[in-house]
């Protein structure tokens, strides 16, 4: 979805004055990024006699692009605004551009609307990578015969949310796979196509 986004700026008529590539609004590589925390947005701190510690980059503050890449705009907003936003305020902002629109759509449905786009994989949580990963499943054209794992995908998420996950999980069995989950057994009781279903509702009435 990244690389949409990417594209969709270097295709702006101020990015293709100045010859910049999508590879100009990537944070992974030089040219673009700020070199100061090398696309990162925060820079280790070291303490004299404590553990060391970060702190926002005093370069672009926390923005992780060089002040000439943030020059580019689209419909009034920087690449580094738009991976601020909420992927439910993406979904907004993108709604014109298809190449984002199905991977947005996904992330909505598995529940991780409030994740803003630019958040970094290192501060996910392990349920937030599962969905993601799932999200990505998801979208792939042919999904029969697989097995997927899923250690507590349903660990710490609002009911509402929890509802959001398991349809997404029939979705995966109604296309041919095969869903394998550790949670909680209220969650996993409830799924009608489940083959535990049956042995852990026996389980609950007896608690």
């Amino acid at each position: 979805m990244f690389d949409a986004v990417r594209k969709l700026y270097a295709a702006t008529d101020a990015a293709r004055a100045r010859g910049y590539g999508a590879g100009r609004f990537s944070f992974n590589v030089a040219g673009g990024r700020c070199e100061t925390c090398q696309g990162e947005g925060f820079v280790s701190v070291e303490l004299l006699f404590l553990p060391g510690n970060y702190a926002p980059c005093p370069t672009c503050h926390g923005d992780r692009y060089n002040s000439e890449t943030l020059e580019i705009t689209y419909r009034d907003k920087n690449i580094a605004e738009v991976l601020a936003l909420s992927v439910d305020d993406a979904a907004t902002f993108l709604a014109d551009v298809p190449a984002a629109v199905r991977s947005l759509r996904t992330l909505r449905e598995v529940g991780l609307g409030y994740l803003p786009l630019g958040q970094p994989a290192t501060e996910l949580s392990g349920g937030e990578a599962q969905r993601i990963k799932l999200a990505t499943e998801l979208q792939r054209a042919h999904r029969g015969h697989t097995l997927y794992l899923l250690d507590e995908p349903t660990s710490g998420l609002h009911p509402a949310d929890t509802a959001l996950l398991l349809r997404q999980l029939h979705r995966l069995v109604d296309a041919g796979g095969r869903v394998v989950a550790t949670g909680t057994p209220a969650d996993i009781a409830q799924a009608d196509e489940s083959v535990t279903a049956p042995y852990l509702a026996r389980r609950l009435e007896r608690t």
